[in-house]
């Protein structure tokens, strides 16, 4: 295994561009599969730079963070990578080498402008946690902390203009590399069915699969959230002594206006979480179109992330990439974790919302519909409670659990949120 300090090594190699001239010894996994083409292909020194001003010390500070951030990664990505075996250590080790590329392109901008590269230094504490980490529990353990970090960094050479060509493309990839490698942590590597047997499933059984579209979940909530306000809403008017009407009004007061704030309140929040996800979607297409090898190449590690072998990853890839429509439809599920099919309906979802809030909120109010006084005050919250465990006990169902447990839960939450109520409207009509 390499150590982080090769890259400042230095000559023993010489390439013909004049800033690779002093490129150190090249680095190790160049036998394995390739990795995506890292960038600093072409010379970074080359003429766009050239044509600009000589950097001045902010620019030349700023070249040697992003020189010690990527001697950092490589460091971290070595770490893990002994932490592993076979071609998940492979994978790993291979986005060592492109952040060790990434460190000469920086070491050549530095050296093009005539500025001192600075010596490797000591390891940072992050890299040894997470190394240490690595090594006495899992690399599964890290390898979610690490694709957050890539992710918020996935943007920083976008607009960068002495970044070599690809290094951004290379960025963004890392996490997706390290999204897949997590998903197929439980299988063992090699096997085909590992990588792919959740992908599978959750495509023959849709009932293994969340509600992507927010619907059900916004009908949960809905009707979970009527029945615990506006119980409290009622509990507060009864508590202070108001009157039969008063009551009442407050009930149907509570439920409008809460159904269209919840409706409203959806239907702005899917809008622009559908309008988002379809602009990933239309960014994919267009790399797919201009960039399709790169694609390719993103492809075949993923699924080689996902357990399956490197001839067999290529040839899966290679047979998406015949269809354009399936391409796609594949890289937005694989890359951005998309279902083009349910990216979810803003105005189903504001229905859902609206309606069960509504029949959460009316169930209180009925009480009072057809009675009064101490008879409709006791009426109600019998019904409440009872709606409470039952809304409670039904969701534990859903999600796997005790239904006891579940509607216990419910309903000591939304009993003391009308005790609360309840006492603060006893006490401002004790005092009114």
């Amino acid at each position: 295994m390499s150590t982080p300090d090769d890259p400042a090594t230095g000559g023993d190699h010489p390439e013909p561009p004049p800033v690779e001239e002093e490129r150190s010894t090249p680095l190790p996994g160049g036998q394995g599969p390739a990795a995506p083409q890292p960038a600093g292909g072409q010379d970074p020194a080359a003429s766009p730079a050239q044509e600009r001003p000589a950097p001045d010390a902010t620019l030349l500070r700023r070249w040697r963070e992003l020189l010690a951030s990527e001697r950092e990664a490589a460091e971290l990505y070595e770490r893990v990578a002994a932490a592993e075996t076979g071609e998940r250590a492979e994978i790993l080790r291979e986005l060592a080498e492109v952040e060790r590329r990434h460190a000469l392109h920086w070491e050549g901008r530095l050296r093009a402008a005539g500025a001192e590269v600075p010596s490797i230094t000591a390891v940072g504490w992050r890299t040894r946690m997470l190394g240490g980490a690595a090594r006495w529990l899992s690399s599964t353990a890290v390898l979610g902390l690490i694709e957050r970090a890539e992710r918020a960094d996935a943007g920083m050479y976008d607009a960068d203009p002495d970044a070599a060509e690809g290094m951004a493309d290379d960025e963004r990839g890392h996490a997706r590399t390290l999204a897949a490698l997590r998903e197929g942590a439980s299988g063992a590597p090699g096997l085909p069915e590992a990588g792919s047997a959740q992908l599978v499933i959750g495509r023959r059984e849709s009932w293994h699969r969340g509600d992507r579209s927010g619907t059900l979940r916004a009908a949960v909530f809905g009707i979970s959230d009527g029945l615990v306000s506006n119980t409290a809403l009622v509990m507060g008017f009864a508590g202070s002594g108001a009157g039969r009407h008063a009551v009442l009004l407050a009930g149907v007061s509570g439920l409008l206006a809460g159904s269209f704030s919840m409706a409203a309140g959806e239907y702005v929040s899917m809008s622009g979480q559908r309008e988002m996800f379809e602009r990933e979607i239309a960014l994919e297409a267009t790399e797919l179109e201009e960039r399709p090898q790169e694609e390719l190449e993103e492809l075949v590690l993923l699924y080689r992330a996902k357990g399956l072998a490197p001839e067999q990853s290529h040839e899966v890839a290679e047979r998406i990439m015949a269809d354009r429509e399936v391409a796609l439809d594949t890289l937005a599920r694989e890359e951005l974790g998309l279902d083009p099919d349910a990216l979810g309906s803003p105005w189903k979802a504001a229905a859902a919302s609206m309606a069960s809030f509504a029949v959460g909120a009316v169930l209180i109010v009925l009480p009072y519909l057809v009675g009064s006084g101490t008879a409709a005050f006791v009426a109600a919250v019998a019904v409440a409670v009872a709606a409470m465990f039952l809304i409670g006990a039904g969701l534990g169902l859903l999600n796997g659990r005790s239904a006891l447990r579940s509607g216990l839960r419910q309903t000591a939450v939304g009993v003391l949120a009308a005790g609360v109520t309840f006492g603060v409207g006893a006490l401002i009509g004790a005092t009114g």
